[in-house]
Order: structure tokens, then sequence, then C-alpha cells
């Protein structure tokens, strides 16, 4: 009925087979679903420095998505930490040449965009993919879309005044990572396998590719 990974090196999950699971209401209380600019966010880069496996296998899924919706084509991204988790991915993966796809930011709290391709967060509750007018989606988990819409790991400074005398900042400098992020490879050929699109030649080819020898960059 399932398939559980729960091994050291993995990220946990569980999969449940939709053909051998229906749900079943159940007494108690009813959980309240929490509201989209409610959602938590988890931090890219843990204490000592590595990067977050939820990052690594949310981004491998959002990946593979924005890949299927592509068409094949460049894609441009916004310049941070969305450039960060996925433009080194996209520069190998994609063929070279001026972008003719661009992907933005679109979700709760943020200006309506209009777009082809929209990176918008996936409720961890309900499983709903926050609705746009893009022109694509491409949903990412939405404690991964928080961080990347909203942190800002910039230092604050006073627009008309320095900082008074005998003060001094005590806060820490933002955490940084001891390598290049990297998507998970395995994460990223299971989300392909369960899209359509990869049917298509060119995608399929992408696909094998990464298969064949996952330890090379972007994966590795």
């Amino acid at each position: 009925m399932a398939t559980r990974v729960d091994d050291c090196g993995f990220w946990q999950v569980v999969w449940l087979e939709p053909d051998a699971v229906r749900p079943v209401a159940v007494d108690g209380p009813v959980q309240r679903v929490t509201d989209w600019l409610e959602l938590s966010s988890t931090p890219p880069v843990d204490p000592l420095g590595f990067w977050s496996p939820q990052w690594e296998a949310a981004v491998a899924v959002a990946l593979a998505h924005l890949l299927a919706v592509s068409g094949g084509k460049r894609v441009s991204v916004p310049e941070g930490p969305v450039a960060e988790a996925f433009r080194r991915a996209i520069d190998i993966l994609l063929p070279p040449g001026p972008p003719e796809r661009h992907l933005v930011l679109a979700g709760p709290g943020l200006p309506a965009a209009i777009t082809d391709i929209a990176l918008v967060p996936r409720h961890p509750q309900t499983g709903e993919v926050w609705p746009c007018d893009a022109g694509a989606v491409v949903p990412l988990a939405a404690d991964v879309w928080t961080y990347l819409a909203f942190n800002d790991d910039r230092r604050l400074v006073p627009a008309a005044y320095g900082m008074p005398a005998g003060v001094r900042r005590d806060d820490p400098p933002p955490l940084l990572p001891h390598r290049l992020f990297r998507p998970d490879g395995r994460v990223f050929l299971r989300a392909l396998e369960r899209l359509a699109a990869v049917r298509q030649p060119w995608l399929r080819r992408i696909h094998d590719r990464v298969k064949d020898r996952p330890y090379l960059d972007p994966f590795s």
C-alpha cells in the first residue's frame, strides 16, 4: 500500500499507492489548514554549512517540472537565491543561447506576475498549488518557496546615518555553504518519470543522460 524511505542518507518520505488506499473520516478535532501567509520557511543551509536535504529534494522536483514546461527552450531565472538553486542546472541541462522562456516567483504576498512560467508554492497540508495566470506553473515545496520569496540575507544599513559610536554589531553573518548547490539526482529522476512530458524525445534524452551518469554536474 505504500513505500517508505527512511535512511540516514535520504530524505524521509512515504509514497502511497493511489490504487491501494482511500481517505477515511475519523473522529476528533479537524486539523486547521494553515493559511498561505502563515506558512513557515526552511533555511537552505544548516549550522554546519551543509545544504539542507529538504532543499535538495524540493528543488529537484521543481527542476523536473521546470524542464517539462520549458519545451526544451532556455529559461531565465531571477537573480539571487532562485538563480543559486536553479541556474546551474539550467545551464547544464538545457541548450545554450539567449533565454526564450522566463521564470518568476509568484504566490501569496507577492504582486501578481504576468509571465510564461511561474514558480509557485505547493501547500504542505492540502497539496494545493497556488493558482495564478501564468502560462505554466512550477510547484515548489512551500517552506522552500517562502524562503526564496521573503528571506533576505543582505545586511540592513541605515540610509542617512552610520552606526552610533561604540556600538558594534553582534549578529552573525549569513551561513555560507561548503559547496555549490546541487539538486538530488535520484529525486529528480523519480519526479521526471512521473511526468507525461518525459515521453518527448528531448526530455527523455536528459532523463537517460542523468540516469546513466548520475554523478556528473549538476547533481555532483
